[in-house]
């Protein structure tokens, strides 16, 4: 088992992080792996071991909306590193904005994999 004690879980808690890991481990990740894993996204959801009082001095719905901030956060920085997959992300107009600040010519008559094409070479 991971780290420490997990005494201070509650049964729901427990569920959820087996279920994690058992997820984890079909899709071919090392047990270890899947265990750590599993944990560490049962304390980020729900703080920590309930009962000892951990996690509790902030609301369920801070909590989500925390979640919800941060994985905005995550799609953001992913689109500014420029990431393989960053531009097949982007709806068609957002790729001509790109286009039409880079002044590719004929960029209005292409394509969305036209589009990605031409900002992917170099000039």
């Amino acid at each position: 088992m991971s780290r420490g004690s997990k005494e201070k879980y509650t049964e729901k808690q427990k569920r959820k992080a087996e279920r994690i890991e058992q997820a984890y481990e079909e899709k071919g990740v090392s047990t270890k792996r899947a265990e750590r894993i599993a944990w560490a996204t049962v304390n980020k959801q729900s703080g920590g071991g309930e009962k000892s009082g951990s996690g509790r001095t902030k609301s369920a719905s801070v909590k989500a909306e925390a979640r919800r901030d941060s994985a905005r956060r995550a799609v953001k920085t992913k689109e500014r590193q420029g990431q393989p997959g960053a531009l097949e992300n982007k709806n068609k107009s957002s790729l001509l904005e790109i286009a039409r600040a880079r002044q590719i010519a004929g960029r209005s008559h292409m394509n969305k994999q036209d589009l990605i094409a031409a900002l992917r070479s170099p000039r």
